[in-house]
């Protein structure tokens, strides 16, 4: 995590051109994601949920931009600073952006960029085992505890058994993200079964 001299710089105007040129788009008719976007913060906020793990369907849903969208109205709800992580291990979303930085600091695997000012963009520069970012995961969180007012975390490409359980062991609750009218109801039920007992939050639906 950034050290908390360094929170919150300018963010370029070149930032949204590098999140469309991943495929985040943060312009255009955005009303209904960021209604949607609103409801959830206010849940998220008000039953004190701050780090909360994002689950893929399966492997077609992206999970990164829809924690964008919900870092971003977490931040205009609550004031604060909020870290969206992008910890996919097998492809990491934000790895275009964050090539040629360095980890925040040594024996880190994060880099942080900074959009809109408030929202702080974690990722790998590189893709890492799962063994090497969990433990990571669990020292940025730690390290983070007084910077953020909420930590969002993709967990795309972790292993159902083992790596989400150990994942989950750091945060307040888990969900799965699924995709409206395609997601298959029995799916998402078996794929529930699977999430940490007592941490699974439910089902968001997108698209």
């Amino acid at each position: 995590m950034p050290d908390e001299e360094a929170a919150a710089p300018e963010s370029p105007a070149s930032d949204d051109a590098l999140l469309a040129s991943v495929g985040i788009h943060l312009d255009g008719d955005l009303g209904e994601i960021q209604a949607a976007c609103a409801r959830i913060a206010r849940r998220l906020h008000a039953d004190k949920l701050r780090v909360v793990g994002f689950v893929p369907s399966d492997d077609d849903v992206a999970v990164l931009p829809v924690i964008i969208h919900l870092g971003l109205a977490l931040c205009r709800l609550t004031g604060g600073t909020v870290a969206v992580v992008d910890a996919n291990v097998r492809y990491p979303g934000l790895a275009q952006i964050s090539r040629g930085q360095h980890p925040d600091r040594d024996k880190s695997v994060f880099a942080t960029r900074w959009l809109q000012g408030s929202l702080a963009l974690l990722s790998p520069p590189r893709v890492e085992r799962a063994g090497e970012v969990v433990p990571q995961l669990a020292r940025a969180l730690l390290d983070g505890a007084d910077l953020f007012a909420h930590v969002l975390v993709d967990l795309t490409g972790f292993e159902l058994l083992g790596e989400h359980a150990s994942a989950a062991a750091c945060m307040d609750g888990v969900a799965i993200v699924g995709r409206a009218h395609r997601t298959r109801e029995r799916e998402l039920v078996e794929l529930s079964k699977l999430m940490p007992d007592g941490r699974f939050l439910g089902v968001l639906l997108v698209g």
